[in-house]
């Protein structure tokens, strides 16, 4: 996947760099929702067919994103299709997103949980996370019950596993050695 990083970096920065700072989270969003569309199996399907235009292309996408989109985002997408690059439109929405994060000093977090968790709970754990790998976090849970129990968090490259399984394969290890 270095290919489509390295194809899809020069088009989110430059995607950055023309918009304002103030518009960036809504324009993530879009991006976004973009790239949800652009990357499903029919519509890669119906983009590769030789008998169909940019144009249509574009428009298919367009009309399946249900908000209305701004004019960089509408731009983007032009110039994707036209440059033949549309299944970079993933990785190009994946870096814009992490160049937004990074400028708001905001980092995407993953919190995996055997069970459900509260919303008052969340912040407790979204507070105490926020204070232990100093920054602000963008939390997702993603219910994994094979943890059994605890949560394990995944920030960027950083990862905190506090679950039953991972306290269990400690001890696995301990006893075994």
């Amino acid at each position: 996947m270095a290919e489509l990083a390295t194809i899809a970096r020069p088009y989110a920065e430059a995607l950055f760099k023309a918009v304002p700072t103030g518009d960036l989270d809504k324009l993530s969003a879009q991006v976004q929702a973009l790239a949800d569309v652009a990357g499903h199996p029919q519509v890669r399907q119906f983009a590769d067919n030789p008998k169909v235009s940019a144009e249509q292309v574009f428009d298919v996408i367009t009309a399946a994103v249900k908000s209305p989109l701004a004019d960089a985002a509408k731009n983007l997408l032009r110039t994707v299709i036209d440059n033949g690059r549309l299944s970079a439109f993933g990785a190009i929405a994946s870096h814009f997103h992490a160049l937004v994060n990074a400028r708001s000093g905001v980092s995407d977090a993953t919190v995996y949980s055997a069970f459900e968790i509260a919303p008052t709970q969340l912040a407790e754990v979204v507070s105490a996370l926020e204070k232990r790998f100093a920054r602000k976090l963008n939390p997702t849970v993603v219910i994994e019950p094979s943890l059994i129990g605890g949560i394990r968090v995944v920030v960027g490259d950083e990862v905190l596993d506090t679950s039953v399984k991972a306290r269990l394969e400690q001890m696995r290890v301990a006893l075994t050695a």
